[in-house]
């Protein structure tokens, strides 16, 4: 991107330190009117620190901050605002149970003679939203928007501050391939009015299509700035190269899969049918391989994995292991046939995050380290020390709360989880959802190991590379149903989406 015009942001030489950590390390940083500058690192790099720093949360140790050349001082948010800086964090900020105008005008409601002008708010919003063409009714409550569209009220919202940068932290994590593309058509009418963007994601991919400039921190460190085109628009960049700058290493594969010969069946499944999704899903799985499922969101892909493991009632169909015919009326019932479920959302489904380590692991298969009616703390440490070794979880202990770990290492408790509760068919429901790059390799080695070992994997994904690159079948859901199924060399992307979407035809 040529740029002759001044940054909006600069930041020069910022530091910032907490007991015990250095968490910025004289790092720079610096965007551009109508600029999407991508800021890449994986987690604990120091990208949701500096961005803190810009929003006002946190006050820096040392450095300066320019807005349009001239220096401030951000001791607080509403300083930051002041300024023209707003954020929109990945846990969105909105009241669910108030209207799309409500949540724009927040706190800043138009008044007559003190009293709210409803009127003047909701066309104001409605103006908004329509200059943005975002299809959304500013009458409407938040609560009754798919995630897509809340993301978009919340840029609405900035947008009506007059901002001048916006931070979008993962903006993508639990959208649709509809909803990002609709999410980067609004982006792109930002950078129209002279709006810069700060775009945090893990998916590199994101960055080709959006990106302007790309940035890169390491451990707390400023590792470099890279233009994402040439100036006739062609990629400039190479994933690889800006994997290399991020984790300070090569990764020769950026999906390292291990190809193993199938064995037996292990898990059938024949006619599956639930009350809310499942309209008559059959497949199978065999010993030693990976099988991926893809689908657009709402598609039944995680329906079909819940009635698997008896979280969903299942209305006709059977789940046959090893040929047997099972009887699966809840989770319990799952654990009890060696079936384990990483759910999407692991922190509010697969861990409980105010327990440590150990207990997380040891919590499905507790009879195991149970003596004379006595919890043995004995047992307990050795079996989540022995696992924790195994599966390289990075923790200070296995007394550690597990809320307190990295992404990654959260996932591995999980897996830990179900390795202990002697689990041999595990379903991966979103398995590198909100993973840097480097842990997101570690996840697909220890893929390659579980089935190696004798596991059977099924991993649901809505990242087509990761479904393409580490699964030798690929079964394609669309509504409720399995309409289609390709071999690995047999499958691409746009195969793929055509099946998804009904084009296939």
């Amino acid at each position: 991107m040529s740029v002759t015009i001044p940054p909006v942001v600069e930041m020069e030489h910022i530091s910032k330190s907490f007991p015990g950590v250095k968490a910025l390390d004289d790092v720079r940083f610096s965007v551009f009117p109508g600029e999407v500058h991508v800021l890449l690192g994986e987690n604990g790099a120091g990208k949701s620190t500096l961005m803190k720093i810009l929003s006002g949360v946190y006050t820096k140790d040392s450095g300066e901050i320019r807005i349009a050349g001239d220096p401030v001082e951000l001791h607080n948010v509403k300083d930051a605002m002041h300024q023209g800086i707003r954020i929109i964090y990945q846990e969105l900020n909105l009241l669910n149970n108030l209207t799309v105008a409500e949540n724009i005008f927040i706190g800043e409601e138009p008044r007559t003679r003190g009293i709210i002008d409803w009127k003047k708010m909701f066309t104001e919003s409605q103006k908004l939203l329509d200059g943005l063409n975002l299809s959304i009714d500013a009458h409407q409550k938040v609560s009754e928007l798919p995630v897509g569209q809340q993301q978009m009220v919340e840029v609405a919202h900035a947008v009506s501050k007059e901002a001048k940068v916006i931070v979008m932290d993962e903006p993508t994590s639990a959208l649709s391939s509809k909803e990002i593309k609709e999410l980067f058509t609004t982006i792109r009418k930002l950078q129209k009015r002279g709006v810069g963007v700060v775009y945090i994601s893990h998916r590199l991919e994101e960055l080709l299509e959006i990106g302007d400039r790309v940035t890169v921190f390491r451990d707390g460190q400023y590792i470099g700035t890279r233009n994402v085109r040439e100036e006739d628009g062609s990629i400039k960049i190479q994933l690889n190269d800006l994997i290399t700058m991020m984790v300070g290493r090569s990764l020769d594969q950026q999906f390292p899969k291990v190809k193993f010969t199938p064995g037996e069946e292990t898990l059938r499944i024949e006619n599956l049918q639930t009350e809310e999704k499942l309209r008559g899903c059959s497949l199978s799985i065999r010993k030693g391989e990976i099988l991926g499922l893809a689908g657009l969101m709402g598609a039944g892909r995680t329906e079909l994995a819940r009635a698997v493991i008896g979280a969903d009632r299942i209305t006709g169909g059977s789940v046959y292991r090893g040929g047997k015919r099972l009887r699966i009326r809840n989770p319990g019932d799952a654990i009890a046939q060696g079936i384990g479920y990483l759910p999407e959302d692991r922190k509010l489904h697969g861990l409980v995050l105010e327990l440590d380590v150990a207990k997380n692991i040891t919590l499905t298969g507790i009879k195991r380290i149970i003596s004379a009616f006595c919890l043995s703390l004995k047992k307990e440490r050795k079996e989540a020390l022995n696992l924790v070794g195994e599966l390289r979880i990075k923790t200070p202990s296995i007394s550690q709360q597990v809320r307190y770990l990295s992404g990654g290492n959260q996932q591995k408790v999980v897996v830990a989880k179900w390795l202990f509760a002697n689990s041999d068919i595990l379903i991966f429901d979103e398995p590198t959802r909100g993973i840097d790059v480097g842990a997101k390799v570690e996840i697909y080695r220890l893929l390659n190991t579980l089935v190696e070992a004798g596991k059977t994997v099924m991993i649901i994904s809505s990242e087509l590379p990761e479904i393409l690159g580490m699964c030798d079948r690929i079964a394609v859901m669309r509504e409720g149903n399995i309409v289609k199924e390709f071999l690995r060399a047999d499958a691409t992307q746009d195969a793929i989406l055509k099946y998804a979407i009904g084009a296939e035809a």
